[in-house]
């Protein structure tokens, strides 16, 4: 679609959930960058702040020490779905967000309410500011954060499928562990508290185990382009 057609048609918002390994980022980045529309990495997010909590000391391990500070560092989000950036404190902070310590520490730092609370406020104004519409990525999206955007999708795939793409991802992993470790995040994300990890009622499943990301991309593009006619 030309920028010209994107400009005229309403703006969208839609959130894409789900949990790790299941083609999130990769489908949301290409879908908005077809519509031109925003994209928003909200898992780059509290990676981010989690990344901050390290790098300061904060006891990941004690949910008071982290909601104490859970205000301080300054996290910007890009919104350019060719080139999303994320900066804390003034600071890229891209690569160091993707460590295994911080991949480690986020559903601890994520479960904290006040992180949440902050995180969730952050992902709104973005989506309210985003002129053209905005594609929002993550785990609670759907239910929480924009429970009135315009399109709702979930995203699975079996486990073993999961940990093949993301050991891909993660240089030297092997699939048996990255499973493991999988499982493990998707139960803690699941079973918290506040916003967990869930498939709104209206949202629309697509099960990825069996397709390719083209045909993944090609299926949600369908999905936005019937909300948009609709609209």
């Amino acid at each position: 679609m030309e920028n010209g057609a994107a400009r005229t048609a309403p703006a969208v918002i839609v959130a894409i959930d789900g949990p790790s390994g299941t083609g999130k980022s990769s489908t949301s980045k290409a879908v908005a960058g077809q519509l031109g529309l925003s994209y928003l990495d909200t898992g780059a997010q509290y990676r981010a702040i989690t990344w901050w909590m390290v790098n300061n000391g904060i006891d990941t391990d004690d949910p008071s020490a982290i909601a104490a500070v859970a205000g301080k560092p300054d996290i910007v989000s890009g919104t350019d779905p060719a080139n999303p950036t994320i900066t804390v404190d003034g600071t890229d902070v891209a690569g160091p967000i993707r460590t295994q310590e911080v991949t480690a520490k986020v559903s601890a730092v994520s479960a904290v309410p006040e992180v949440r609370a902050r995180i969730t406020e952050l992902q709104r104004s973005l989506a309210s500011s985003a002129e053209h519409g905005i594609v929002v990525e993550g785990r609670d999206i759907g239910t929480t954060v924009l429970p009135d955007a315009d399109l709702k999708v979930f995203l699975t795939a079996s486990p073993e499928a999961r940990a093949a793409r993301r050991s891909g991802e993660l240089k030297g992993a092997d699939v048996h562990t990255t499973r493991e470790a999988l499982i493990k995040r998707d139960a803690a994300d699941s079973s918290r508290k506040t916003s967990p990890l869930a498939k709104a009622d209206d949202a629309v499943e697509v099960d990825t185990t069996e397709l390719t990301l083209a045909q993944v991309i090609e299926c949600v593009v369908t999905l936005v382009e019937e909300k948009r006619a609709a609209k």
